[in-house]
């Protein structure tokens, strides 16, 4: 692997701070004492900053050996909040915070563009200008888009932005970016089944909506099989449902909740509409109503064509093109999606590993994301930070017209 000597010399005291950061996470919009670190340590190096996007986000501003001269600039993102889980892991790093953990791995990408932050502060080898955004509330809070919509943009103009997330299960020094869709959308639904309450023994006495929910969910199902085309994703999970409060009485109403995914705005059109259609006409058919809300949370995370090529060939120079891997798409959801809808950019997996690296006191179960044993492998630092820089530095370097 080609990786900059001078962040592998620095990646321990870089492992430290990403350690510290995951012995204490904050939540969404909560993550005050990380931005602490973020912004003492840009500051440290000589980077300006700016706080207070999206609450709690942090820009760090590093011009070129031209002072920015260029009007080029590129944006460099990372996420920073934790999960509202318990860990099980025991090591000296593990979370000091009760139902509160870094099981994203969202420490590890602050950590990897520190350490770019450090060598773009020391060698500034481009004209243009770079721009490290540390964003707020990823985990559900739709942080990005609150950036977005507090100016992120128009006070740091820049031509494209590109994110990176760790992807365990991948093996370590290998990296993974596809163009077009790479993550879902994500929408949530709450349906609520009125019916006519009565004695359990008298079912015709009233209208019972838990066959009606049932029959519902079942149908929801030939929206995937039989309304969209086949070779376009879709999931709708019907994941609670609620009713009733005694064996012998038939309750007045249901309760269901879920997600839906999908990788393009029309598939999530045709879901939604088909949706409601059947919620309310399978009611009207046994004389119940109901009460239908959807809620369109995160979009489909869409990576421009040219800037993904553009990132697999900075991939290939560091890792070699046989590690440089098709990025399988994925129904998670991210809100990097937001930042993909106002500039062009990618978003690209880079390997953690099967688990391998953790030390003595882990968890039980595997280390994948969202799992109270995860850990990020602090062996990504120098790689990722690598990424960065020959990514901002050859991005820069092009001619404006195809930038």
């Amino acid at each position: 692997m080609n990786v900059i000597d001078s962040i592998v010399t620095q990646a321990a005291s870089i492992a430290a701070v990403r350690r510290d950061i995951h012995a204490h996470p904050e939540l969404c919009f909560e993550e005050v004492r990380t931005a602490d670190v973020v912004a003492q340590k840009l500051t440290e190096w000589g980077i300006p900053i700016h706080r207070g996007l999206g609450k709690t986000g942090v820009v760090g501003i590093v011009k070129g050996r031209d002072g920015g001269a260029s009007g080029r600039a590129i944006g460099l993102r990372a996420d920073m909040d934790a999960l509202p889980m318990q860990e099980f892991n025991t090591f000296a790093h593990a979370s000091v915070h009760k139902g509160k953990m870094h099981a994203c791995g969202h420490d590890g990408h602050v950590a990897m563009l520190l350490a770019a932050a450090q060598h773009f502060a020391k060698h500034r080898n481009f004209d243009g200008t770079v721009y490290l955004i540390f964003q707020p509330a990823e985990e559900g809070g739709g942080g990005a888009r609150v950036m977005i919509e507090d100016g992120l943009f128009e006070q740091f103009p820049m031509q494209a932005v590109y994110g990176m997330h760790n992807w365990p299960g991948m093996p370590v020094g290998t990296f993974a970016v596809s163009p077009g869709p790479v993550m879902a959308s994500t929408s949530e639904f709450k349906i609520t089944l009125r019916g006519k309450g009565g004695h359990a023994a008298l079912p015709h006495t009233g209208i019972d909506p838990v066959p009606i929910a049932c029959q519902m969910v079942q149908t929801f199902q030939t929206i995937i099989s039989r309304n969209k085309k086949p070779v376009d994703a879709g999931v709708i999970s019907v994941t609670m449902i609620h009713a009733g409060e005694a064996t012998n009485v038939v309750p007045d109403s249901v309760e269901l909740q879920g997600t839906v995914r999908t990788f393009t705005v029309e598939v999530l059109d045709l879901i939604e509409k088909r949706m409601r259609q059947i919620a309310e006409h399978t009611c009207a058919a046994h004389d119940a109503t109901c009460e239908f809300e959807f809620v369109r949370n995160y979009p489909p995370t869409i990576n421009s064509p040219a800037e993904a090529e553009f990132a697999r060939k900075v991939m290939t120079t560091i890792v070699g093109e046989e590690r440089v891997l098709a990025q399988e798409p994925t129904m998670g959801a991210e809100d990097f999606a937001y930042m993909l809808q106002a500039k062009p950019g990618a978003y690209c997996f880079i390997a953690n590993g099967d688990g391998a690296h953790r030390e003595m006191g882990h968890g039980g179960g595997p280390c994948m994301l969202h799992n109270p044993s995860y850990d990020f492998n602090d062996d990504l630092i120098p790689l990722g930070a690598t990424y960065w820089v020959k990514l901002a530095e050859e991005w820069l370097a092009q001619p404006a017209a195809s930038a």
